[in-house]
């Protein structure tokens, strides 16, 4: 690699994948406000995070799957009585 070659995202940053969500984004992203996932992670609840250096990360996969257990667990109607 030469010093006048662009850099792309992998080489630019080995640490950062795209399935990857800092709080901010996820806050961006899904409208949870920081503050609410930041006492979630204090009570243990919420999407799976980790620990990234300084940052607190989150797998998109992760994210998508809590929600998904979200409304399962919580839906209410749409069922007819037999």
């Amino acid at each position: 690699m030469t010093d006048n070659e662009p850099l792309d995202a992998s080489s630019h940053d080995n640490t950062r994948r795209h399935d990857w969500l800092t709080t901010a984004e996820l806050s961006l992203q899904y409208g949870f406000s920081v503050g609410t996932l930041r006492y979630w992670r204090h009570r243990g609840y919420g999407p799976a995070c980790f620990s990234l250096g300084r940052k607190v990360v989150y797998r998109r996969t992760a994210v998508e799957a809590w929600i998904a257990d979200q409304e399962q667990n919580t839906q209410r109607g749409g069922t007819t009585a037999a």
